[in-house]
């Protein structure tokens, strides 16, 4: 019988030998791999470039991410707040909006000199002058020019209209354009968008970002304007291209083990049967193959095939506030006192009650009464009830307070990411979702909500993808050695694909050609 191929060969009269047929399993198995073998040539060819971009792109974004305009930038950069400029309260400025249910988010800060209070409603996001009461419904352009001036402290360059850019194309940008892209003329290079219709600076990139990201995430995330725009074909694009590569990678590696011996070589005394660029592809991809798929899967449940890892239970954040109608009657003048050195005043209810958070100053954040503007704090009797009528499907097991950043709660180190603050109360319910819910004890608000899908999500993406464990994120020239690392080996393997793929694709010369060119 023959090692190989399964087939028997019998001694015939006259010394001949017949081949019999193969075994149907052995017919069967010698199937499957021919198309092991066809499945994953082709994939490569169709799909090396890409991953080896993934992998170059992957390494700047470590230190360049995508840019934003979060709440720790925001409140960072305003000045604080002109209180003499305050005449308007929050149930007034409220009450302009003629909205029946509280807003998801309701804040008061400075824009270019005006203080603004500023929501986000069922309807978009809208603004009112604290100082006149009324709703800004526009902004023009010389407006526009003096709230980037006011905020990057530098002369316009220039100023143009967009309804989505490069740095704009996502679908939360687009509830939000129109925008003014103000170029500022300072050494960064600015670039700053504004609502037109709210005045609100929603983002900001500098020179700097907008080179490395060409080269970082948006070639990563295939982030290109033109397909970016469309969100579900972008989608799919992204969850067909990372998991059919998935599946080549996973047969490269079956390939790759069904190649290789350890004990019994090669006659050339090689555990590989290949030579030249193959046998680089075929020994790189045994030894990084493993983190180029986990990679490439972590990745793909990052764009949410099937729904994601949901955790069920929503009305969580609703239920915890218990939002009402309105807002208290704030007693402005002991506010500007309590607040004085505030950059901006949140404003929300906890347990149906109306409550202020202060922001950036001297304080840094500090809960104050929502009518009398005195500070208050929350105790923890009173956020482990609130918590338990947010999670009514479920018993509160457990209350643990964090000081230290632990596996499931912890930061990453980049600075444009909004910061999970320590320490924070974890309260455990023992409902079918699994909820864990993060208080945070200076104010009370609840600050993050984990199910067993997001802790399953936590391993499955953010453990494989960006190696965010706790003893690595200790360590950063650790996890990035590692990550550069096996980057280098993920890069390997695609760049050999491609030469290999390449030389597949590439016409043969025929002999007597050659001959004739000699």
């Amino acid at each position: 019988m023959s090692p190989s191929d399964g087939t028997l060969t019998i001694a015939g009269d006259g010394g001949r030998h017949i081949r019999a047929r193969p075994s149907p399993s052995a017919a069967l198995w010698r199937e499957i791999k021919r198309w092991l073998y066809f499945f994953h040539r082709w994939t490569g060819i169709a799909l090396c470039l890409l991953f080896a971009i993934w992998f170059v792109s992957g390494v700047v974004m470590m230190y360049v991410p995508f840019p934003s305009f979060r709440a720790p930038e925001r409140i960072a950069t305003s000045p604080s707040i002109d209180w003499q400029q305050v005449k308007v309260g929050p149930q007034t400025a409220l009450a302009e909006l003629k909205q029946a249910r509280f807003p998801t988010e309701m804040r008061l800060g400075m824009t270019g000199g005006e203080p603004v209070y500023r929501f986000v409603t069922e309807d978009g996001r809208r603004a009112v002058s604290a100082t006149s009461g009324k709703e800004i419904a526009a902004v023009d352009p010389v407006r526009a020019k003096a709230i980037a001036t006011a905020l990057v402290h530098a002369p316009v360059q220039s100023l143009s209209s967009v309804d989505h850019d490069q740095w704009v194309v996502t679908g939360a940008y687009k509830k939000m354009a129109p925008f003014w892209r103000v170029r500022m003329d300072d050494a960064a290079g600015t670039d700053l968008y504004i609502a037109q219709k709210t005045g609100e600076v929603v983002q900001n990139t500098t020179a700097h970002e907008r080179f490395w990201n060409w080269l970082g995430a948006v070639p990563h995330w295939i982030y290109f304007t033109a397909l970016r725009v469309h969100q579900e074909p972008w989608r799919q694009t992204m969850l067909w291209t990372s998991g059919i590569g998935m599946l080549g990678a996973v047969a490269g590696i079956w390939i790759g083990l069904l190649r290789v011996r350890l004990s019994k070589r090669y006659k050339s005394g090689s555990v590989s049967p290949y030579r030249g660029w193959m046998k680089w592809h075929h020994v790189i991809g045994l030894v990084g193959g493993l983190f180029l798929t986990t990679w490439v899967f972590s990745g793909w449940l990052s764009i949410s095939p099937w729904g994601g890892f949901r955790d069920g239970g929503g009305g969580v954040a609703e239920r915890y506030r218990d939002d009402q109608p309105g807002f208290a009657a704030t007693d402005l003048s002991m506010l500007g006192r309590a607040a004085r050195d505030a950059h901006e005043i949140s404003f929300t209810y906890l347990g149906g009650r109306p409550v202020m958070v202060e922001l950036g100053g001297a304080a840094d954040k500090r809960l104050l009464d929502g009518a009398s503007a005195q500070p208050i704090t929350a105790p923890s009797d009173e956020i482990a009830a609130l918590a338990q009528r947010a999670v009514p499907a479920g018993r509160l097991v457990a209350v643990r307070r964090l000081d230290h950043y632990d596996r499931y709660w912890y930061g990453t180190g980049d600075p444009r990411s909004d910061a999970r603050p320590l320490p924070v109360l974890r309260l455990i319910f023992d409902d079918p979702a699994q909820t864990w819910l993060h208080i945070d004890p200076a104010t009370g608000g609840l600050v993050g909500q984990m199910g067993s899908g997001s802790r399953t999500y936590r391993w499955l993406f953010a453990a494989l993808h960006s190696f965010d464990l706790p003893w690595l994120l200790l360590v950063r020239p650790l996890r990035d050695g590692l990550m550069w690392l096996f980057s280098a080996a993920g890069l390997a393997i695609s760049v050999t694909g491609i030469v290999i793929g390449w030389r597949r694709l590439k016409p043969r010369r025929r002999p007597h050609a050659r001959a004739r060119a000699g």
